[in-house]
């Protein structure tokens, strides 16, 4: 059998058990951060090889983020996002920016299918960032460690959407 009829009531299972009704808080930011590992996902298919890898780690990451996210109980044995992945996005930040010129106007989405796409993608980790700080001044989550990191990622995503997107410029010049 290829399902389960369990969440067939509107109710879903989170790690350790509890039930949680789909429209809830927590169920509503599990489900943008899904949206965001897959919209980064497509990303990751249309970007350059340097792109991609910074991508995979991140996709990892968000798996810790959904984990933490989804277990209600901070005393949960899961693996928690460690410190080090938000010092790693600054650092990433502030290298792929140093190769982006500075921006003149407003961007508009759309000048390459990688940059397009991680535009999407941080539109998407934004949102998710929301639901999460919707958890945590609701009580349902502690510490701010995954605000933090979802905020460095939509920054990281967007200056490698630029470059993604000066790469290809460069590239025609060039050529």
């Amino acid at each position: 059998m290829w399902y389960t009829t369990n969440g067939d009531d509107g109710y879903t299972d989170l790690a350790g058990g509890e039930r949680a009704a789909k429209d809830s808080r927590r169920i509503e930011a599990l489900g943008s951060l899904d949206e965001a590992t897959s919209f980064i996902g497509t990303a990751r298919t249309r970007a350059s090889a340097e792109t991609r890898l910074l991508l995979e780690r991140t996709q990892r990451e968000l798996m810790l983020v959904m984990a933490e996210v989804a277990s209600p109980d901070p005393a949960s044995p899961l693996e928690r996002m460690p410190e080090t992945a938000v010092e790693a996005l600054e650092a990433d930040i502030a290298r792929v920016a140093a190769g982006v010129p500075p921006l003149t106007d407003f961007v508009l989405p759309g000048d390459t299918p990688a940059g397009a796409a991680l535009d999407i993608a941080r539109a998407v980790v934004r949102r998710a960032e929301r639901r999460v700080v919707a958890l945590l001044h609701h009580g349902e989550l502690t510490g701010s460690l995954l605000i933090r990191y979802l905020n460095r990622l939509s920054s990281l995503l967007y200056f490698l959407a630029r470059a993604e997107d000066e790469r290809i410029k460069n590239y025609f010049q060039d050529g």
